[in-house]
């Protein structure tokens, strides 16, 4: 069985969960089994936040937290340097952060880094919700070209049912865009 664990960090207000629900749902719709589900208290905007989602070609019975995840996506780029970001993530695992910075400048050598702008590309695209830049759906498009779990076909699929209409153009621009930017470290 091929398990695939991804851990989302990320602020209240971010999306954080949003995106582990459209990682989940574009794997469900390409015929593997998915899942999503948030880890929050009663945190408010701007609260870190953990958000998980599972991927796999078989049933998946695992319920819990996900402590040793094989990707870790990063919404928000002052958590980069944060402990729990990396804690448990395997040797080789894959971290794809939200930063104007090249994955060379960041020192985590012991992973693979791919690293995209996010918010630039929220700012770019007016993609902005009580003043906060939404980064949840271009880190969507920098999951799909650092993993290739998913196409992106799908995943623009996914988001423009999620929000319909011109919301849903800009979100999947700004999934395009992530795509199209995504610096690769290996």
């Amino acid at each position: 069985m091929v398990l695939k664990e991804i851990r989302i960090h990320g602020r209240g207000g971010q999306g954080a969960v949003t995106a582990a629900q459209l990682i989940a749902e574009a794997a469900f719709r390409e015929g593997k089994h998915s899942m999503a589900f948030p880890f929050f208290g009663a945190e408010r905007r701007g609260a870190p936040v953990r958000a998980f989602a599972r991927i796999s070609d078989e049933p998946i019975y695992i319920r819990s937290q996900i402590y040793e995840p094989d990707i870790v996506l990063v919404l928000d780029p002052s958590l980069v340097g944060s402990p729990d970001v990396v804690e448990g993530l395997k040797e080789g695992g894959l971290l794809v952060l939200n930063t104007p910075k090249k994955p060379h400048e960041l020192g985590l050598g012991k992973y693979k880094v791919a690293t995209v702008d996010a918010t630039g590309i929220a700012i770019e695209l007016g993609l902005i919700v009580a003043g906060w830049p939404v980064v949840n759906t271009p880190m969507c498009g920098a999951f799909v070209a650092a993993t290739g779990e998913v196409s992106l076909d799908t995943m623009l699929d996914v988001i423009k049912e999620h929000w319909p209409g011109s919301v849903g153009e800009k979100n999947a621009k700004a999934a395009i865009l992530a795509y199209e930017r995504l610096e690769k470290g290996w």
